[in-house]
């Protein structure tokens, strides 16, 4: 029971000591006279607005490269990505069957985890697609 009490005193006065008035030390400073330098006004360079009204937005949000492509090349990058994706599931689906592969790991290839990168790829190509040819490119 003294070693409850020792820590409850201990917290005690470690929360009191927080809540105390600093003590008063009276500094000696000089003080001396440094010139206002006034800072040159520097361009800034902000974010442009991405929003938009209507159905569809406008190609710039596709950023600098995406929304100079025509709509055509990112649908066949699209279905590339898309089939290259389904090719990397298949391939793993069929390293599973084989006996002993989930033990040991043998079914985990990197090139079919990199390759599985392409649904992602594939969908945000397709919604560029979309928004490409619904703005006339």
């Amino acid at each position: 029971m003294s070693k409850l009490s020792l820590i409850l005193l201990a917290a005690i006065v470690a929360v009191t000591t927080a809540f105390a008035p600093a003590a008063q030390k009276t500094a000696i400073s000089q003080r001396t006279f440094v010139p206002k330098v006034e800072a040159q006004p520097t361009a800034l360079f902000m974010a442009e607005d991405m929003t938009w009204e209507g159905e569809y937005p406008p190609s710039k949000v596709l950023g600098p490269i995406m929304s100079k492509m025509p709509s055509g090349l990112l649908a066949v990058i699209s279905m590339v990505s898309l089939g290259v994706c389904i090719y990397s599931c298949v391939q793993t689906g069929l390293l599973l069957r084989e006996p002993g592969a989930i033990e040991n790991g043998s079914w985990v290839k990197w090139y079919y985890i990199v390759e599985g990168l392409g649904g992602p790829l594939a969908w945000g190509t397709h919604v560029a697609s979309w928004i490409q040819r619904k703005n006339g490119m």
